[in-house]
């Protein structure tokens, strides 16, 4: 294989990683902030004097379930605009 079919190969595989990347956690978020706000409804049926309270914790923790996401989307973005693998091959093969 030359340089170039590496380089091709390399960015095809880069390109599924990214699907995965952002499919799986964009996924992830919408089942934790689903079961997460499911939960906050049962407690505060339950409770209904503590909805202030829990109401704070479930706009922190929201918060704290997209901000995973969003840094997996940038590790994507990283991979999508500079990927380092690409100049690490080329470092390797003497290109």
């Amino acid at each position: 294989m030359n340089l170039v079919e590496l380089v091709a190969h390399v960015q095809g595989l880069t390109a599924i990683a990214i699907g995965v990347i952002i499919g799986l956690g964009a996924l992830g978020a919408c089942l934790g902030i689903a079961i997460m706000g499911s939960k906050f409804l049962e407690s505060a049926a339950r409770q209904p004097e503590l909805v202030p309270l829990l109401q704070g914790r479930m706009f922190l923790l929201a918060g704290l379930i997209d901000a995973a996401f969003i840094i997996g989307l940038a590790v994507a973005l990283l991979f999508a605009f500079s990927n380092p693998l690409i100049s690490a091959l080329k470092a390797a093969v003497g290109g």
